[in-house]
């Protein structure tokens, strides 16, 4: 390029950062919108674009950084107060403002040459950043993840302090956001990546989620709608898991009660080995009798509230044909016998076990649950 194009396009620099900006106040509604110190450092960053724009075209072929020339003079919060589209408006603008200078700035016959160099320019200042923005994304990604894992470990820890609602605020949680816990194995790939894609298949989803490994099991923090127990959420995450049990804990109406959610499922996942047969996933009330021979407290407390409290309450004897019918090995005529009733009154107070308590008494499993509950009921008075 001619020392004279140089040199008229290093004369005009302040000209064309004027006028830059000022069609920017005009046609970026955004920029207008950023308080006066955020648009002197966009100001400072297009004043510093045509100033490596000056360099470039004395000598394309130097070795350079045009991150370093060009968004260098930024601090680093300017990325996230401008996102990569709005900088990409930004590129385009003042390369148009520099384009349309070109016959005033290039020598007669040497336009041309001058377009080709701008365009080569912003072919340039345009990778540059997207690798900019790039960095700070990877960084900030970390940056999330270490977040999660701190929010995760307070909730096994059932430590939700302010520390805690500060940070799953600054992922951008809503602390009354229902939830449920995700527990399973974690996928044999590095931490940083199983997180990864726990949280892709959540957005997949349409779902919330914070995620963290924690020793060999990955955790998720799934939000959910209000109502549903997450199971048909904790399907689409199923990927992400390894081999084995996945639990998906009971429904918690905000960040402070997730901590007995994540509880409940960790307790699944180490009782599930007892349930060969388990669905995957499964909640861990479905698990409440192997957690309860394991010696959780919790779970042993809620099948007596679940079954023995409410037939107690009931009266009518269902307490009392419900012992009968599992000692008689599930015989509704050895019931009525022991009972001195007929078949249709055991019938009848069988059903309404059921209806009390969500077991079925006739069901391998739910009958397997009740007898637990009802030694455990004894136990305890």
């Amino acid at each position: 390029m001619p020392a004279a194009d140089v040199t008229r396009l290093q004369a005009a620099l302040g000209a064309l950062t004027t006028t830059a900006t000022g069609r920017m106040e005009q046609s970026l509604p955004w920029y207008a919108a950023m308080p006066p110190s955020e648009r002197s450092w966009v100001g400072l960053v297009v004043q510093a674009g045509i100033a490596a724009l000056v360099d470039w075209v004395r000598d394309p072929a130097a070795p350079r950084a045009v991150s370093a020339d060009v968004f260098g003079t930024a601090p680093r919060e300017l990325a996230r107060a401008v996102s990569l589209q709005q900088t990409v408006e930004l590129v385009r603008l003042t390369i148009a403002v520099v384009e349309e200078a070109i016959p005033d700035l290039a020598a007669p016959g040497e336009e041309s040459l001058l377009r080709e160099a701008v365009l080569r320019y912003s072919r340039e200042v345009a990778f540059a950043a997207a690798q900019v923005y790039a960095q700070a994304a990877e960084r900030r990604g970390s940056w999330d993840m270490r977040l999660e894992a701190l929010v995760v470990d307070a909730l096994f820890r059932g430590e939700v302090d302010e520390g805690t609602r500060s940070r799953a605020a600054a992922l951008g949680w809503a602390l009354d956001t229902p939830c449920v816990a995700v527990v399973g194995a974690a996928p044999t790939v590095e931490g940083d990546a199983a997180v990864e894609g726990a949280a892709r298949l959540a957005r997949t989803a349409g779902c919330e989620a914070l995620a963290a490994v924690q020793g060999d099991r990955l955790v998720v923090l799934l939000a959910v709608p209000a109502g549903t127990d997450g199971l048909a959420q904790a399907r689409a995450l199923l990927a992400a898991y390894g081999p084995g049990p996945v639990v998906v804990g009971p429904l918690a109406g905000d960040l402070v009660s997730a901590a007995r959610s994540a509880r409940a499922a960790a307790s699944g996942v180490r009782a599930a080995a007892a349930w060969p047969a388990a669905p995957r996933p499964v909640t861990s009330a479905d698990l409440l009798p192997e957690r309860a021979l394991l010696g959780e407290e919790e779970a042993r407390a809620a099948l007596v509230t679940a079954v023995c409290a409410p037939l107690a309450a009931a009266g009518s004897g269902l307490l009392e044909t419900l012992e009968a019918y599992l000692e008689q090995a599930g015989s509704l005529e050895g019931a009525a016998r022991m009972l001195f009733v007929h078949t249709n009154t055991v019938r009848y107070r069988l059903r309404r076990v059921t209806d009390l308590t969500g077991y079925a008494p006739a069901d391998p499993r739910d009958a397997f649950t009740l007898r637990l509950a009802l030694v455990l009921g004894r136990l305890q008075g």
